[in-house]
């Protein structure tokens, strides 16, 4: 048998692994990859992919707004972030055609995660460029009472940051990590909060097809260009290596194996559970952009994500019955902290398990193992939202009325101030998560935490708590028969998956 090792929680667990299994690693980073981003965002600027040249945009204005998001994806991030580089040379060009610094804005949004702070903020931009930057950062306030109004899409409102209906021309800058994070959705999340928690009604990240959040984003960008002219830059970035004892992890199955046999492996069980979260917190990492593309800002998304899935899609031959899929010990959110069960629920079903091109690779009714201690821990005060989630749980799961709790707790005075002030995400974030679980929940016909050391939490989200990831296998393949082909999903960061024949249906 073939020993393997899979990162979940704060550990990295090893065990053999069963005949009908199959490892699924994401693909090795291309070779490939751009050396200097400043120059290729300053050529897709000069030669976008469809529409003017920013220089052309940009010729007569007085001022102009650049939109940013923090880097929250991929997991695990890198200190050296190509987006850094990029957004030096997006401002750079806007100056070299007449818009100096002085009168550019940097908009940063954050969606519904909890507003950056300045030392965040500083994060976002080289120190040379910090230094001489003379232009505004505001950090886009989804609760503002004075955010431009530009008309409603499917009975759901559209507004927007001042930011961008007052001033002559925006520009958004973000790497394609799926339909909802980057290009237009920077758009979207430059709004109000009911659009982002409607957005995550998408079956699949990586499908425009079928996607309420793409729709939306497309939606708000078309209402914004009336107003003012837009230009997007999009990066398409490779997965993030890591360095360190985790070299190679996860894409080389030598590396996995000899993580499942090491002894170090073992002594690291043994280091309390803090140290090893803030070990596994700064791990090294390294990330590259691959391609950079400009244009409308949906257009350079568009053709930016498919060179990403181009370097990140791996092939699976057949259907899954069972999916196995460890999630770290980490949040998809910034600040990066320890998560509670929600959030590992996300992670797990709402973002690895919504990775796939073309077709999901579970069959229906097939089982989903998330391997995580589901844990109830809530971050101070950032996760206190997620409390009142849990709360409303206690009267069901049913839509409509985790519909109107959220409409109730949209409306809190205290969790919105704590929001506003930047102390904590926005009180609809959880409401937005186990939406973005929806697709997973009602593709598998059951879901096991592995590991699972709440069983009442589990319970709650409707998960089915075991002990250990052997209990949970015998309970998948219990469930799909012995003959059940399993999947074994390696990362983060996780692979695309895109299955070689269209997935077969459960009979009804």
């Amino acid at each position: 048998m073939f020993r393997i090792a899979l990162l979940a929680g704060s550990r990295a667990l090893s065990f053999e692994m069963p005949d009908n299994g199959i490892v699924i690693p994401p693909p090795p980073p291309p070779v490939e990859r751009i050396v200097d981003v400043t120059a290729a965002v300053r050529d897709a600027i000069r030669f976008p992919l469809s529409g003017e040249p920013l220089a052309d945009l940009a010729r007569g204005k007085e001022r102009a707004t650049i939109v940013v998001e923090p880097p929250a994806l991929p997991v695990p991030g890198a200190v050296r972030d190509p987006r850094l580089e990029a957004l030096v040379a997006v401002s750079d060009e806007l100056e070299a055609a007449g818009i100096p610094s002085g009168y550019q804005t940097i908009l940063v949004v954050a969606g519904l995660a909890q507003r950056p702070g300045r030392r965040d903020l500083a994060g976002l931009v080289t120190p040379e460029f910090a230094r001489r930057f003379h232009g505004l950062v505001v950090v886009h306030d989804l609760e503002a009472p004075d955010l431009g109004v530009l008309g409603e899409t499917e009975d759901i409102p559209l507004a927007v940051n001042r930011a961008l209906s007052e001033t002559d021309l925006v520009v958004t800058m973000s790497a394609a990590e799926s339909v909802l994070h980057g290009g237009p959705s920077l758009l979207l999340a430059a709004g109000t909060a009911a659009p982002l928690v409607a957005a995550q009604e998408s079956p699949s990240l990586l499908e425009t097809g079928g996607s309420r959040g793409w729709r939306l984003a497309l939606a708000q960008e078309r209402a914004l260009e009336r107003e003012v002219p837009l230009f997007g830059i999009s990066l398409a970035l490779a997965l993030p290596t890591l360095g360190g004892l985790a070299s190679g992890y996860p894409y080389d199955a030598r590396v996995v194996g000899r993580i499942a046999r090491s002894n170090l492996r073992r002594a690291l069980a043994l280091v309390p559970r803090p140290l090893r979260w803030r070990m596994m917190a700064s791990a090294p990492a390294e990330m590259f952009a691959t391609a950079a593309f400009a244009g409308p800002p949906s257009v350079a998304h568009a053709e930016a994500l498919l060179a990403a899935l181009e370097t990140r899609t791996t092939t699976v031959e057949g259907d899954l019955d069972v999916i196995c899929v460890p999630v770290p010990d980490t949040t998809l959110m910034l600040p990066r902290e320890r998560p509670n069960p929600l959030a590992v629920a996300t992670f797990g079903l709402g973002y690895a398990f919504r990775r796939w091109r073309d077709a999901p690779p579970l069959v229906q009714g097939g089982t989903i193992v998330l391997v995580h201690g589901f844990e109830r821990h809530f971050a101070h005060p950032n996760q206190q939202p997620y409390r009142a989630f849990f709360s409303a749980l206690h009267l069901g799961r049913d839509r409509e009325i985790l519909a109107e709790i959220a409409r109730g707790v949209g409306s809190d005075a205290r969790a919105i101030d704590l929001y506003r002030r930047g102390q904590s995400c926005h009180p609809l974030l959880p409401f937005a998560d186990w939406q973005a679980c929806q697709p997973a929940i009602e593709r598998a016909g059951s879901i096991i935490a592995a590991g699972c050391h709440d069983a009442t939490a589990a319970r709650q989200l409707g998960l089915v708590p075991s002990r250990g990831i052997s209990r949970a296998l015998e309970l998948a393949t219990g469930h799909a028969g012995e003959n059940a082909r399993i999947g074994f999903l390696l990362g983060p960061p996780y692979a695309t998956l895109r299955p070689a024949v269209a997935p077969k249906e459960s009979p009804p």
